[in-house]
């Protein structure tokens, strides 16, 4: 919210005690199936010979099904070690929840994808004229174009630095709306923000137009009421929740959650990036000091790719109630433009493909001269590693911007882990001292990606997220003075630096490394 709209807003985080209530129940339900685990290995203890001699072959087996499994290599690891530390309980665990028992479910949001993937089109004479102007950059459309992601052109893009200054803009938007609002955010927030956006949605509803509200279980438990969902019905919202948390407490699918920001106005305006629907993302309450995050809002051909990302996790959260995609169709033709935008989305039903991962990697070593990155988390695999230290050591300005204010610490410790190899050779990494930069997004000389994706594990394999590749120097050039202004306000953080960590934090951070996956 602006400055001006702030004057006299007073922020609020409010926690829900149905949503505790609920958290502390699932946590109870899962906690019994550690208990049962533990109390059947006591009970079979005095067949110690047998057991030891079946575990012995079991964890064979599983060791070469999962060195021989297409997953992540950090899975791989994390299961190994719960599988040596644990001898009998860890083989259990990992039959419970380390096989793939959410194939059926992602076997359901793979068919709901598909069909959003079908309303996608490509515009051959786009890509002509894209051949044209960017030809070192061919490679890249085309892969997204092959993973069912369009490239667009006549299109509008701003961007907005703060979230402050990005909610404004949809406040403006919402107020325009004479068809339908589409909005999907990871976590809701009762507060001052939440009010205004309820009053704006729910003036458009008593007007006629349509308002779609989408958000993840998780994200929205602890700071809604228990009833929230029903409320918002009856006042004509349609809602639906993502993958509600209790229904999968036998299943790691639990851990999967929807991280998409998405909000469209008939379908002609878009937004979207790393903040969500509470006050302390736009400043209005003091939380881990400053909150920096940011934005775009995009207006062309580019927002049906909004769009269908939208339907295709709508429909995903509810399967007995078909959409038509069709009546959410632009309704403008929009003027001639030179900035290209695709958008793309991922999700663990892709797994062991993601292309959005690689699509960063691709981005990293596609760049010639600058590659810049803001992320509140770093804990990468090693193949990142390995492409932002060789674009580094190839003669690449790359430089990383996390925050010097966590919201977790653990993260932050593994974050700071992760920079040593990165300082080693020669990437800058920066700590935004204001707080916390919340704000994901990825720039190079010619490009950029700004969208909900963090650089670590839950975000490339256990979250659904989105966001927009845009190709427009004069889009580029205000991306990255953003960046570079922000950097000003940063510590710089040096090899002698990080050398010079306490001795018990380097053996700490080595012991969660190990875990970092489940992190």
């Amino acid at each position: 919210m602006s400055k001006d709209n702030k004057d006299g807003v007073k922020g609020s985080i409010k926690k829900s005690l149905s949503g505790i209530f609920r958290a502390v129940i699932v946590g109870i339900l899962v906690l019994i199936q550690f208990g049962l685990i533990i109390f059947l290995s006591y009970k079979l203890r005095g067949y110690t010979v047998y057991i030891y001699s079946f575990i012995q072959i079991l964890s064979v087996i599983i060791i070469i099904a999962l060195v021989n499994d297409n997953r992540n290599v950090s899975y791989k690891i994390s299961w190994i070690c719960i599988i040596a530390a644990f001898p009998i309980t860890g083989h259990i665990m990992f039959i419970l929840w380390g096989n793939n028992r959410g194939k059926k479910i992602d076997k359901i949001v793979l068919q709901k994808l598909a069909k959003g993937y079908g309303y996608l089109e490509q515009d051959p004479e786009v890509i002509e004229d894209f051949k044209t102007r960017y030809p070192d950059m061919l490679r890249m459309t085309t892969y997204l174009q092959a993973n069912h992601f369009p490239l667009y052109k006549n299109n509008r893009v701003e961007y907005y630095p703060m979230a402050e200054d990005a909610f404004e803009a949809i406040f403006r938007e919402i107020e325009k709306a004479e068809r339908f609002v589409l909005v999907n955010f990871f976590i809701i927030g009762e507060g001052a923000l939440w009010d205004r956006m309820h009053r704006a949605l729910l003036s458009k509803i008593k007007n006629g137009v349509k308002v779609m509200f989408l958000f993840d279980d998780f994200g929205a438990m602890l700071r809604t009421p228990r009833n929230f969902r029903r409320v918002l019905e009856s006042e004509g919202f349609e809602v639906r929740v993502f993958n509600p948390i209790h229904r999968y407490t036998d299943k790691l699918y639990m851990n999967y959650r929807s991280h998409q920001k998405i909000v469209v106005v008939d379908g002609n305006v878009g937004f979207t990036g790393g903040m969500n629907l509470a006050d302390e993302y736009v400043n209005l309450v003091p939380r881990f000091g400053k909150w920096k995050d940011n934005a775009i809002r995009l207006e062309g051909d580019a927002v049906w790719g909004l769009t269908v990302t939208f339907l295709q996790m709508w429909e995903a959260s509810e399967t007995l109630r078909p959409v038509d995609y069709e009546q959410f169709r632009p309704t403008r033709c929009f003027p001639i433009s030179d900035v290209f935008c695709q958008v793309l989305s991922d999700g663990p039903a892709n797994n062991p493909r993601n292309p959005m991962e690689d699509f960063y990697k691709q981005m990293i070593y596609n760049a010639k001269k600058v590659l810049y990155i803001t992320t509140p988390y770093l804990i990468i695999e090693d193949d990142m590693r390995d492409a932002l230290t060789t674009a580094a050591a190839g003669g690449v300005d790359v430089r990383i911007i996390t925050p010097f204010i966590p919201d977790k610490k653990n993260v932050k410790v593994l974050t700071i882990y992760h920079y040593g190899r990165l300082l080693e050779a020669g990437v800058r990494i920066f700590e935004y001292k204001p707080g916390f930069i919340h704000a994901k997004t990825m720039l190079n000389e010619d490009s950029a990606i700004v969208g909900s994706m963090n650089m670590d594990y839950r975000s490339f394999h256990l979250q659904y997220e989105c966001g927009v590749w845009i190709c427009n120097h004069d889009v580029i050039s205000t991306i990255k003075e953003d960046l570079l202004r922000t950097m000003e306000e940063c510590h710089e953080v040096t090899l002698e630096e990080w050398e010079n960590r306490p001795i018990f934090i380097k053996i700490y951070e080595k012991i969660l490394n190990v875990f970092s996956t489940l992190m």
